[in-house]
C-alpha cells in the first residue's frame, strides 16, 4: 500500500521508559520532515473531535549497540536524513540543551540509542540490516 517504509530502530538495552521515550521523540522528527504523512482528525460517534494520526504504519525494531552503529553509518552513507537520539539527551531538559550534548559528537563516537528514518521501502530494509521487530519483552 505505501512505497516507503517508516521504521524506528532502538537500542535492545534501553529501560523500557527510555525506550517509549526515544520512540516519540523520533516520531516527532519524522513527522516534521513529512507533515503529509499525518491523515484527517479522528471524530467518535458522540462527535468528539481528536488529533490526526499517521497514515502510514509504523515499524519498531531493536538493535544491539553496534548494529545501530551501522544502521546509522548506513543511513548517512546513502544521504537519508534519520531522526536521531543519542545516550546523553536522556540527562537533558529542553530541545536546546538537546542540540548542544547532540552537536558535541561525530558519527564514529554518538552513542546512538535510537534512529527512526522514512524513505523507499527496499533502502530503508537495507539500512536497518541486522534490527529485528521489537520484543515486548525486551
Amino acid at each position: 500500500m505505501f512505497d516507503t517504509k517508516f521504521a524506528i530502530v532502538l537500542r535492545e538495552d534501553l529501560a523500557v521508559w527510555q525506550k517509549l521515550n526515544v520512540t516519540a521523540f523520533l516520531t516527532s522528527g519524522i513527522v516534521a520532515q513529512f507533515p503529509e504523512i499525518i491523515g484527517e482528525p479522528y471524530r467518535d460517534r458522540a462527535g468528539n473531535l481528536f488529533n490526526p494520526l499517521s497514515i502510514q504504519p509504523v515499524i519498531v525494531l531493536s538493535a544491539d549497540g553496534p548494529t545501530l552503529v551501522a544502521i546509522h553509518r548506513r543511513a548517512l552513507e546513502r544521504g537519508v536524513t534519520t531522526s536521531a537520539y543519542v545516550e546523553e539527551m536522556f540527562a537533558t531538559g529542553h530541545d536546546v540543551a538537546n542540540r548542544a550534548v547532540f552537536a558535541e559528537f561525530a558519527p564514529d563516537d554518538a552513542r546512538m540509542v535510537g534512529i527512526a528514518l522514512r524513505a523507499e521501502k527496499k533502502l530503508v530494509d537495507k539500512i536497518t540490516k541486522g534490527a529485528r521487530m521489537h520484543d515486548s519483552g525486551q
